[in-house]
């Protein structure tokens, strides 16, 4: 199946850790150790004719607000034509680990559907929503669902409200926790493990109809 990102295109890889994925800050072209660098690898691998640029300004310990604070300088002065975001686990855990500094469900949705707003308006890019996910290891993140899952309807939801494409990551990761243990695929139910960016990066090369089978 053709890939639907055009020739030239410009992806723009948006978040928090499992984006930010170590990436190096004096390069910018760096895309760090995970899903990013392995999606990109893909791609160009099986499209090189395609001559797209990949670019990756995920920040480690982001919350919504986060990127509505950088949004100007890390993404629409990029001008890329695709952009994808995976954002919301850091708003949960950050209300669930007692410092206060979580983020209200209303909040994240009103901050989220700005930053998607202003890429429709000023850039008319196309947008991949990677949902936030949480994996029930160690114990305590099971008490996290009830408000990781709000968060993961709010971004179902936006990607249908700004036509984007979803690449639903808490169920993917919950059915191959089926097959394997979620501590293979994230040690502490949050950050993947080399397998599980893999898991995000297949997602994703399928969500844009180019996979790596």
């Amino acid at each position: 199946m053709a890939p639907i990102i055009e020739d030239n295109a410009v992806v723009l890889f948006q978040g928090d850790s499992i984006t930010d994925a170590g990436r190096s800050r004096q390069d910018l072209n760096d895309l760090g150790n995970g899903y990013a660098r392995m999606a990109a690898g893909w791609f160009g691998s099986l499209h090189p004719q395609k001559r797209v640029r990949f670019i990756n300004r995920g920040i480690s310990g982001n919350r919504i607000p986060h990127l509505v604070d950088r949004w100007q300088a890390d993404c629409l002065a990029l001008k890329p034509t695709w952009v994808s975001i995976m954002i919301g686990i850091n708003d949960t855990w950050h209300g669930m680990n007692g410092t206060g500094n979580g983020v209200t469900h209303a909040d994240y949705e009103a901050g989220y559907r700005k930053i998607l707003t202003q890429v429709r308006d000023t850039l008319e890019a196309r947008l991949i929503l990677i949902e936030p996910f949480v994996l029930p290891v160690p114990e305590d993140r099971k008490a996290w669902r009830a408000d990781l899952d709000p968060r993961i309807h709010i971004v179902r939801n936006l990607s249908l409200e700004f036509n984007a494409i979803l690449v639903p990551m808490d169920g993917i990761f919950a059915e191959a926790a089926s097959r394997r243990e979620p501590v293979f695929w994230a040690a502490d139910g949050v950050h993947p493990s080399p397998a599980g960016h893999a898991l995000i990066a297949r997602a994703w090369l399928r969500a844009v109809q180019a996979t790596a089978e």
